[in-house]
């Protein structure tokens, strides 16, 4: 009778289990399709046809401006009238001092009665008093002491700029620049004479470079050499793309992708696959019956400036018949027949339209980068293929590694477009360069002092080497002052504002030389015209998660053969070019791979497993990747999303994991913002959010003030841990107004503050789409700790006996980071960000928490006796810290 009582009550459980995840799955569609509409109703529609919406519009904004005028106007009046009497004060002041300047000229004062003697001496009091006036005035406008006034409970103190220049645009720039160009500069003398001399000497710091190879370049071409050798005449764009190695393989090409469903099209960056191909099958009535051609690009800057190139070169305006998409900007109208996109938008394309409809050709641009989103991407259109006959499938790539392409499309034919524009000469050093952000100064100063014009493009790692670079360069060229000719130095890296990326593909002032920094995003996505050198000095950063530990490192390694041969190929563009590379031949023939790992295969999965769930692929283990990624990370990526509560005990997404697929973020950094909305400090999670971002670069620690820097960074210290002295950096400097000089006075980088703004904005629209209310809870830090928790279970270690922390669930040996609030301190239970290891293996960004919280947040994955103390006792203060309450 028992066991019937225990059976039924067995089967009821699972009953009510199985109720949960069917109305979850209903709430999860609901959810989908109520964003799918207010998608369609937010998105930016750049060229939109004008219409009724656009007339009401209109008429808004005039009803507007005539409130506006009639608030405004009594304003203007009164300022009027005040300007008016100032100048009237003024006029009457010079005409009194000319009256009586004419009546002393004209009438002596012996012909003068009593009358008009006392008339003229009280013109001249007048005259007296007003100036005097004038004076006062003057010294009233002088900034005086004012004794300090004591803030009234609830009152927010006001932060004023010192310095009026600081409002001024890109002013931060010059003010770090002029302290480093003021810490460079000896003064010897009155004249610097000995200074002058070292100059002279600078230029001779030079690399020893020796010819090893030349790329050849096509053959016909040869005669174009004579005629612009460093200084082309610029061509219309026409006879550009008569010129382009693609153009005489057109009709080919199209006979070609007529025949075979699937193509593969390899040619040199350059060639003209991205920008022609979509025109030559444009041309050939590839568009009819409404039907668009889409390219897909693996990053926003080359999708923009490819579109834009391409409607220039069809003469139409850009978002009609060629448009572009990318994250929170869809630049298409109706009309749209050629569209450029990034690979994460056609993902998020997959989920409106399955069967890509509305396409009948998609290109697979820069196939070779092998980018998380590309591989999905093969996957997918491979599959979409077989079921739609009449989708032209376009596969192109600018290595030789097209026969895997090949046998992954079900042995696809393979087209190839020979040869480049123009040969190009590669130079080794003799000896390995110690330190390559150097060697590359050197190297461009010594190509601009001795090479004709050209222009140089050098390959840097990340934005902290460009800055770098950047400031030796300005350093060294205003040094050499006018003996060496104007070099226009350009920076460009994923972070950089789009009106600074765009400076580099303005043309160079004449006479002039432009020096291009950039990251591997130039590689193969941009092609900036007039480069001739390029300096290589063979290293890139690449993401490297290893599953056991789960920790993810960000690491400078050497490139591989494939992109150094990428990299040289920029040079021979226009003309013949020179490529430079800053080691030697014997490491690039022994040291170097043939081709970089694929990113799926040496990054943590969480967010492609997250995307893939979404687009309602549920057998991932099965599912056809060109490199399938290792066993145990695909594994660890769907046990994290489960323990998460993304996917249910049946590996289907819920609604709280739809809900995350639509962060661009670490599942865990999704899961804490929707944390936030249970435990109400949306506002505060969301600021801590944006400040991971960005943490590595919040505080600057120059060399020469690092005691300075130091203390100003314990001034936001929080005794609870480092992601609440994030939220206190970021809440005091929007107190400041979004002041440059509370940046500067605290040492923290102006940049990256407004780059953690625009994150912050981005995501706080996330948040109100995925219906999370802007709450603020600032006073209980407790709840703002839960919700980080709630996120992060994961990264939890405990203080143990033998001085040191263990992570709970690995048993592995970390520590503090030194520049973390807690670093002193050691509270028996923390929660981190992030595991970096350089000499030892540290926690960044630490913040202090209870344990009992984690069997509220988490109780499905910690038990209660793991997380009991070994030692209940209070630890001696010399130790460590604890919290009674545990």
């Amino acid at each position: 009778m028992e066991k019937r009582g225990k059976r039924q009550h067995s089967s009821s459980g699972s009953d009510s289990a199985e109720e949960e995840r069917i109305k979850d799955l209903k709430e999860r569609d609901e959810f989908a399709k109520r964003l799918k509409k207010r998608d369609e109703e937010k998105v930016k529609k750049v060229t939109e046809s004008a219409s009724k919406r656009s007339y009401e519009e209109a008429a808004k904004r005039l009803k507007l401006e005539a409130e506006d005028r009639t608030k405004i106007l009594p304003k203007l009046r009164v300022q009027s009238r005040r300007k008016y009497l100032e100048k009237r004060k003024e006029d009457k002041v010079i005409e009194l001092e000319a009256d009586i300047a004419d009546d002393e000229y004209l009438f002596d004062e012996s012909v003068l009665t009593e009358k008009e003697k006392k008339e003229r001496e009280h013109k001249k009091t007048i005259l007296q008093l007003a100036k005097e006036h004038e004076k006062a005035r003057e010294l009233e406008n002088v900034r005086r002491y004012h004794m300090p006034r004591d803030l009234g409970k609830g009152e927010k103190g006001e932060y004023i700029e010192v310095d009026e220049n600081e409002k001024l645009p890109h002013s931060e720039q010059r003010k770090w620049e002029q302290e480093q160009i003021k810490s460079a500069f000896f003064k010897f003398g009155a004249k610097d004479a000995k200074a002058q001399d070292e100059y002279e000497l600078l230029i001779d710091e030079q690399i020893d470079f020796i010819q090893a190879l030349q790329l050849e370049g096509n053959k016909e071409k040869k005669q174009d050499e004579e005629k612009s050798e460093y200084q082309k005449i610029r061509m219309t764009i026409e006879e550009t793309k008569k010129s382009l190695p693609v153009y005489p393989f057109k009709n080919s090409l199209i006979e070609a992708i007529k025949t075979y469903q699937i193509l593969i099209v390899e040619g040199e960056t350059g060639s003209g696959k991205t920008t022609q191909i979509p025109q030559y099958l444009h041309e050939a009535g590839f568009t009819k019956d409404g039907k668009k051609i889409g390219c897909t690009q693996p990053r926003r800057v080359a999708a923009m400036s490819v579109a834009a190139r391409v409607a220039q070169e069809m003469n139409v305006k850009l978002g009609n018949e060629v448009g572009y998409s990318i994250r929170f900007e869809d630049c298409t109208s109706d009309r749209t027949v050629i569209k450029y996109m990034t690979d994460g938008t056609l993902h998020r394309e997959f989920l409106s339209e399955p069967d890509l409809a509305s396409y009948s050709v998609m290109i697979i641009d820069e196939a070779h980068e092998r980018t998380l989103h590309t591989d999905i991407l093969f996957g997918l259109v491979k599959d979409i293929t077989r079921f739609r006959p009449d989708l032209k499938l376009l596969i192109s790539s600018a290595t030789l590694d097209a026969e895997k392409f090949s046998n992954f499309f079900d042995e696809a034919p393979i087209f190839r477009i020979p040869g480049r524009r123009f040969p190009v000469d590669i130079y080794y050093t003799k000896a390995p360069e110690a330190d390559y952000v150097d060697a590359s100064v050197v190297s461009v100063l010594q190509i601009h002092a001795t090479q004709p014009l050209g222009d140089i493009l050098v390959f840097l790692t990340g934005q902290e080497e460009i800055e770098t670079c950047v400031e030796m360069l300005q350093d060294r060229t205003k040094r050499l002052g006018k003996k060496i000719r104007e070099l226009v130095i350009l920076p460009v890296y994923a972070n950089l504002p789009s009106d600074m990326q765009a400076k580099i593909f303005e043309p160079t002032p004449e006479g002039a030389r432009k020096v291009v920094l950039a990251t591997n995003i130039a590689e193969t996505s941009l092609t900036i015209d007039n480069i001739i050198y390029v300096i290589d000095p063979g290293f890139a950063k690449q993401n490297n998660f290893n599953s056991k530990t789960g920790m993810e490192s960000l690491m400078v390694v050497p490139i591989s053969k494939a992109s150094a041969n990428q990299r040289a190929g920029r040079a021979g563009r226009v003309a013949p070019g020179k490529c430079f590379r800053l080691y030697t031949a014997w490491a690039y023939k022994y040291e170097l791979e043939d081709n970089t790992v694929p990113e799926i295969q040496r990054i943590n999965l969480g967010n492609a497993v997250l995307t893939l769930k979404a687009l309602g692929i549920n057998d991932l283990i099965h599912f056809d990747f060109l490199d399938p990624p290792p066993y145990e990370t695909l594994v660890l990526a769907l046990e994290q999303l489960y323990a998460l509560g993304a996917l249910n005990h049946h590996g289907e997404l819920t609604k709280a994991g739809r809900r995350m697929a639509e962060f661009p973020t670490d599942p865990m950094l999704a899961k804490m913002l929707l944390a936030s909305e249970k435990y109400k400090c949306s506002e505060e999670i969301v600021s801590i959010a944006a400040m991971l971002s960005v943490n590595s670069s919040v505080f600057y620690r120059p060399k020469d003030k690092i005691i300075h820097a130091d203390t100003a960074r314990k001034n936001f210290f929080h005794r609870h841990g480092d992601h609440l002295t994030l939220m206190n950096v970021y809440n005091q400097w929007v107190g400041s107004d979004h002041s440059v000089q509370w940046c500067y006075e605290n040492f923290i980088q102006y940049r990256s503050m407004k780059r953690a703004r625009d994150v912050r904005e981005q995501l706080v629209g996330l948040m109100e789409r995925v219906e999370i209310d802007m709450v603020s809870s600032i006073s209980d830090d407790a709840n703002i700790r839960k919700a980080i928790t709630a996120g992060y279970f994961y990264h939890i270690a405990k203080f143990s006996k033998g001085g040191h922390y263990k992570t709970v669930k690995h048993n592995q040996t970390v520590m503090i980071h030194p520049n973390s609030a807690l670093f002193e301190d050691l509270p028996r239970w923390v929660i981190y960000h992030e595991l970096v290891f350089t000499s030892k293996e540290f926690m960044r960004q630490v913040t202090e928490i209870e344990s009992k919280w984690l069997l509220e947040v988490a109780p499905h994955y910690y038990k209660s006796n793991e997380l009991e103390d070994s030692t209940n006792k209070k630890m001696p203060k010399t130790v460590g810290k604890s919290t009674g309450n545990q």
